[in-house]
């Protein structure tokens, strides 16, 4: 099978691998239609993580069910499936609460918690960048989805990862109906985050960013735009909210945050957040920090230490949330809102390219490049829209 490798820092081939296949009676085969491009995937891409060369990416995945194993009593061949990021197994301690980012079963690695397709530290499971899919716990892990789904998977496949985590954003900073809230970041993440807090009826969307075609795409959906390479974005948020703050505050950049002239500090969303939430506010954390990062600039990060705000965030009486969504805890909901027409997620969506155009994919995405804020890639060749 084709499929997406890693071949060292900023460059990925598009080679013929062993086609994946059905290894336990539990797994499931799956033709993958729809993958995407994340950005959580730069940061292996850029080489900052021991992902390791010749390793396949892509947790952004949706397809079709070729064939099932003997242990599969649910799910037919012919579905079509969105899967979680999440490799979960369903039955371990954590699972049974639905904290199914947290898999004690899947790693393999004992003092580790938690699995997840073609990613650095999260096991040893093949991405879905690639013409097939294993997919381990199939019955557990594989939302089947409506049969609409197969015309609009460039919506339903933001149900693998995106979608989940900004509402998981919104979760872990307990946005309310009326509420004020300020997102820092509106890569794919933070611009599901916003649409997220819409759905939850936030009274007032801030989103901080530089790059515009991307506050463009929050501004279509009824959010403040706050370019912080023109204005403090602590300034702004503070005229926005009567000087009182954000209700609520929402961490969608993680460890590789710039300032507007370039350079990077790992603490500059999270302390700007303590200043720019309320007193007694909450924020949640979903942009990825890692625990150690030897390619970091900055001489703390470098041991996955950061100077926090932490007087201030404890003299404010604030509450901050952490960690990556628990998928399949808000995805088989979120379905039901895009099957409704409540949620289009794919208003994102600037490229869609066939699998062999992912070395193009990656280098722009990566760049930033005006225009191309989420990538979809389709290893059957096609269009689904």
């Amino acid at each position: 099978m084709k499929a997406t490798v890693y071949e060292g820092p900023r460059s990925v081939a598009v080679k013929e691998v062993p086609d994946a296949r059905i290894e336990r009676p539990t797994d499931v085969l799956v033709r993958i239609t729809t993958t995407n491009i994340c950005g959580s995937d730069l940061h292996m891409y850029e080489g900052r993580t021991d992902f390791e060369e010749g390793r396949i990416f892509g947790h952004e995945n949706m397809g079709e069910v070729v064939a099932v194993g003997d242990g599969v009593d649910r799910v037919r061949v012919g579905d079509l499936v969105c899967l979680p990021f999440n490799i979960s197994c369903g039955f371990c301690r954590n699972c049974e609460k639905g904290l199914t980012a947290f898999c004690l079963t899947t790693p393999d690695n004992p003092k580790m918690a938690g699995a997840a397709y073609g990613f650095a530290d999260m096991g040893p499971y093949d991405g879905g960048q690639a013409e097939l899919l294993r997919v381990p716990y199939g019955d557990h892990n594989c939302l089947v989805l409506p049969e609409e789904a197969r015309e609009r998977q460039s919506d339903y496949v933001m149900l693998s990862d995106i979608f989940p985590t900004g509402w998981h954003a919104t979760q872990l900073a307990c946005v309310q109906p009326g509420d004020t809230v300020v997102i820092y970041g509106a890569g794919p993440v933070g611009l599901m985050a916003a649409l997220s807090a819409t759905l939850k009826s936030a009274s007032k969307i801030m989103v901080v960013d530089r790059h515009p075609d991307r506050l463009a795409l929050a501004e279509e959906i009824g959010a403040i735009p706050i370019d912080d390479s023109k204005v403090s974005p602590v300034d702004q948020v503070n005229e926005q909210t009567d000087g009182l703050g954000a209700d609520r505050g929402c961490e969608c950049v993680g460890y590789q945050a710039h300032d507007p002239q370039g350079h990077e500090h790992p603490n500059l969303t999270l302390n700007n957040l303590v200043q720019s939430v309320k007193f007694t506010g909450t924020i949640g954390v979903v942009g990825v920090f890692i625990p150690q990062d030897p390619g970091s600039p900055d001489k703390l990060y470098k041991e996955g230490e950061i100077a926090f705000d932490y007087g201030l965030l404890w003299f404010k009486g604030q509450t901050i949330g952490n960690g990556q969504a628990n998928i399949k805890a808000y995805n088989r909901q979120l379905c039901g809102l895009i099957q409704a027409g409540k949620a289009k997620p794919s208003w994102i969506v600037s490229h869609e390219l066939p699998l062999d155009k992912a070395p193009e994919g990656y280098q722009h995405f990566d760049a930033r490049d005006n225009g191309w804020t989420k990538v979809l890639m389709h290893p059957d060749g096609g269009s689904h829209n």
